[in-house]
Formats: structure tokens, sequence, C-alpha cells
């Protein structure tokens, strides 16, 4: 059985879709350890042996013991999902490369903006300048998969594990960047949420807890 560490709709969701969209029978099932961000509990757990940023995700599986969100998908995709990436030598290989790696530059200021507006009190600690500059670079980023956007998914050939590393992203992202100026995005984002094993990964995670409002706005200066 393969043990996910994981923190509800944070990066280890990518894991989590990607184990639905293998099947968990391939690994004897799948048990989830759910963690608290900023608990003792992550410090003091099994998670410190496993991760060694004491972070999720992190996966032991039949001796394997392994952390890092785009690495785990890598790996579990090359194993038990070929058809999911794209091999070396594929026509389409630097572009999944690419996006597989684009969704950490994203990632990367989603956890910043979560920080500054779930962790850090009271409000006036919140520089509306920062905020601002983070939520432009994101919706940069944002602008981007628009302007790339062409078919159902981000390769040509279809749905890729590079799909599956947006889907923490996409969740995420709409708490601080609106999604109107961006109708390829939109599709895009509705045309993942759909597929099965999104939707059986959707109903392991249950209602969301993480965040307490619709939209952060960046604060008055």
């Amino acid at each position: 059985m393969i043990k996910l560490h994981h923190v509800q709709y944070g990066r280890s969701f990518r894991v989590l879709w990607l184990i639905e969209e293998i099947g968990p029978d391939v690994f004897g099932g799948l048990e989830i350890e759910e963690h608290r961000i900023g608990t003792k509990e992550m410090r003091e757990g099994d998670l410190r042996r496993v991760s060694p940023a004491i972070r999720i995700p992190a996966i032991e599986h039949d001796g394997l013991e392994m952390a890092e969100s785009g690495a785990i998908v890598e790996y579990l995709t090359e194993v038990h999902a070929p058809e999911l990436g794209r091999a070396a030598g594929h026509a389409e290989r630097a572009a999944y490369l690419q996006w597989v790696h684009y969704a950490e530059t994203q990632a990367s200021l989603i956890e910043t903006l979560n920080l500054i507006h779930l962790f850090l009190r009271p409000p006036a600690t919140k520089d509306p300048v920062l905020l601002k500059l983070l939520a432009a670079r994101l919706k940069g980023t944002l602008a981007g998969m628009e302007a790339r956007l062409e078919g159902d998914y981000l390769l040509p050939g279809g749905f890729s594990a590079a799909d599956i590393m947006m889907g923490f992203n996409l969740f995420a992202a709409p708490f601080y960047v609106h999604l109107d100026p961006f109708p390829k995005l939109q599709a895009y984002k509705a045309r993942i949420e759909a597929r099965p094993a999104y939707q059986r990964a959707v109903e392991r995670e249950g209602p969301q807890r993480f965040y307490t409002q619709d939209f952060y706005p960046v604060p008055e200066a």
C-alpha cells in the first residue's frame, strides 16, 4: 500500500490526483496521513524521516521514501503510467518538462501569498506593495498559460502529468487572481476538473478548510 503524507488541497493534491489516475489498486491501496501546516506533529512525526524539508507531499511505498511533488509525479509516472509522461526522445519531451516545472513557478507565488494572507498576524504586517507585486506576477503566469493553450490540454498529444501538476495551482490561484480575463484557462480548468480521477481525489479531500474567504484582494496602502 502506498502512503501519502498530505495536506488538504496543497501541493500533495497533485500526487493524490495522479494516484487516482493510475489507480490505487496498482499500489495495493492508498493510505493518507493528513498533516496540518505549522503544527508540532509535522516536525516530530514520521514526516521528518521521509521529507528532508519536513514538508508535504511525501510518499512511502515498498521501501521507497520520497518527497517533492514534482519529483514524485515524474517518478510515479515513469514507473506506473508512462502514457502520462513524455519519454526522452519524444517530440513533446521538452514542452512536457517545461510545463511540469512551470507549475512550480506558479506554486511558489501562491505559497508566498498564502503565507502572507493566512499566516501573518496582525493584518498590519501585510505589505500592500509586496502583495500587489506577487498577485501581478501570478496573473502573469496565468496569462502565459492563456497565450499558449490551444488544445484540450497543455500538450498537443493530450492529457499528461504536466496537467496534473497544475491541479493545485488552478484550485488556489483564483483566491488571488480573477480568471475572468482568461477564457481558455477557465475552459481548461473546467476540463481537468471534469476528469473522473480528479473528482475522486476531490471527494477524498472533502470541503476545503484552508481559505476563509472566496477572494483575497490586495489591502489598501
